[in-house]
């Protein structure tokens, strides 16, 4: 008996001993899974994301929300609808479009020589041209996007297509791009990248820059010593980079004039048989001395040209909204 409980107690202290390690080893695993839940004393933790799960999922789940450090969204390609464009009078009908492209061809190189020309010393200001015209119904816009396509097929240089109209961005309008952030929103916001807000387009070589968001400081902004820093980095960006401004009237906005002094060309559109040459002296004069500016004319009847330009229409009451737009 003497034995028997001996061993009873010897046996009853090896399985008390061997408890005591399985308990320890759960009490230690317990407590640190405690310390690795989010309490309300210490807030929450960043969720934990597999080390398999795609790059994007983990992007997603651990970037910080725009809303919260005003950062920007990735940035889309943008798709042109070329059927939608011929409708509004962007482009020209498809019959007309090789004759078109060999027009833009023609008034494009002197332009392009000039910004090429590193003579000139303007700190490569002279790869930025503005298109404007002296009253509405010119057919700037049309000029500044089928200007910036044929700068687009350069094979030395690529174009970025701005809308600086703050006044009435039908460009804006046209590309359906009229909500994204653009050139206003990082003229008026200096932590805002400018080159972050550029698109992609499905056509080579072609970038373009929407307005962005309006406001009643958008006259100050332009005349801004921030506006002229915002072209000086476009500028010096990309040394291959054409950038073509789609402008307001020079005589019916505060706005046009103030960008006439943020480029290095500019091309003033005359619609031809239609503008009265007075008007294009008194745009020509707010120009300023010394500023070059080349004159298209644009709509040549047939029979006095061998092409023909296409444009827009009478704007109505400039900048105001529900102003009719039509196709010439």
């Amino acid at each position: 008996m003497s034995l028997a409980r001996d061993c009873s107690t010897r046996c009853l202290g090896l399985v008390e001993k061997q408890m005591s390690i399985v308990e320890r080893a759960l009490e230690k695993a317990q407590r640190s899974l405690v310390a690795s839940e989010p309490t309300q004393a210490t807030g929450i933790l960043p969720a934990a994301i597999p080390p398999s799960a795609p790059d994007e999922a983990r992007k997603s789940a651990t970037a910080p929300k725009d809303a919260e450090l005003g950062t920007l969204r990735p940035r889309k390609k943008l798709v042109m609808n070329l059927e939608a464009l011929r409708a509004a009078g962007a482009l020209p009908p498809v019959d007309s479009e090789r004759r078109m492209a060999a027009e833009y061809g023609r008034i494009k190189r002197p332009l392009v020589e000039r910004a090429s020309n590193i003579a000139t010393d303007d700190a490569g200001m002279s790869r930025a041209l503005l298109i404007t015209s002296a009253v509405p119904g010119e057919g700037k816009t049309f000029t500044a996007f089928n200007l910036a396509l044929s700068l687009s097929r350069e094979r030395d240089y690529h174009a970025l297509l701005i809308d600086t109209d703050v006044a009435r961005p039908h460009l804006s309008h046209l590309l359906n791009v009229r909500n994204e952030q653009g050139f206003l929103d990082s003229l008026r916001n200096p932590a805002i990248d400018i080159e972050q807000l550029i698109l992609e387009t499905d056509f080579p070589g072609l970038t373009v820059l929407p307005v962005g968001g309006q406001s009643d400081q958008d006259s100050e902004l332009l005349a801004s010593r921030r506006m002229a820093e915002l072209m000086g980095r476009l500028v010096a960006a990309d040394e291959r980079r054409l950038i073509v401004l789609d402008s307001p009237p020079l005589l019916y906005t505060n706005e046009a004039r103030e960008l006439t002094n943020a480029v290095g060309q500019i091309v003033l559109v005359v619609r031809a048989g239609v503008t009265p040459q007075q008007v294009v002296f008194e745009a020509i004069s707010l120009l300023g001395e010394g500023r070059v500016a080349s004159l298209l004319l644009n709509q040549v009847p047939p029979s006095s040209a061998r092409g023909r330009y296409y444009g827009y229409g009478q704007y109505g009451d400039y900048g105001r909204a529900g102003a009719d737009q039509d196709s010439a």
